[in-house]
């Protein structure tokens, strides 16, 4: 098997939480080292459950080959299917437990065999202690996809409220 350096330093440049670090120079090679001496790769089997909703997590997930499921439960108890992805889109999930120690949001199922770089939260506070500029820099990335998050959320909440007063109008 290839060294897992070869094989992890090249995807981490590709994910839009480390877009700051893609630049090949010494500090930010120093840097990302410094993220590669702290991962782990672990493997997933198809219809294995990655996160699950409601769950407490402390690990952030960088998908390096195959093929993912995010979905949510509704109130009802029904399972709705928000995403497929797969490795070629740099697709990461769970950042927020980098810096939060809430439940998760979503439920991930490998939709085929997968591999993901593992970063646990206690392994970033610890970069981020040894290159504060790091910490800063993913901290804002996570902070900037939030904001959009909650303002698409608060979107959609516009909209269905409407919706819903729309419809109570043309019950009247």
């Amino acid at each position: 098997m290839m060294d897992k350096f070869e094989v992890v330093l090249p995807k981490l440049r590709t994910i839009a939480l480390f877009s700051d670090f893609a630049e090949d120079n010494e500090r930010n090679n120093k840097i990302l080292k410094l993220v590669y001496d702290n991962i782990q790769l672990k493997e997933f089997s198809k219809g294995e459950v990655i996160i699950k909703e409601g769950d407490f997590g402390d690990d952030f997930y960088i998908l390096y080959k195959g093929s993912i499921q995010i979905e949510r439960d509704t109130p009802a108890g029904d399972v709705i299917a928000l995403a497929s992805l797969n490795s070629d889109q740099n697709v990461f999930f769970g950042e927020t437990a980098l810096i939060s120690n809430d439940a998760r949001t979503a439920t991930v199922k490998a939709a085929s065999a997968c591999t993901a770089i593992v970063l646990n939260a206690d392994a970033f506070e610890k970069i981020c202690d040894q290159e504060p500029v790091f910490g800063y820099k993913v901290v804002m990335e996570i902070a900037r996809r939030m904001a959009i998050t909650i303002k698409t959320t608060n979107s959609d909440k516009a909209t269905l409220y409407a919706a819903l007063f729309d419809e109570i109008e043309g019950l009247q």
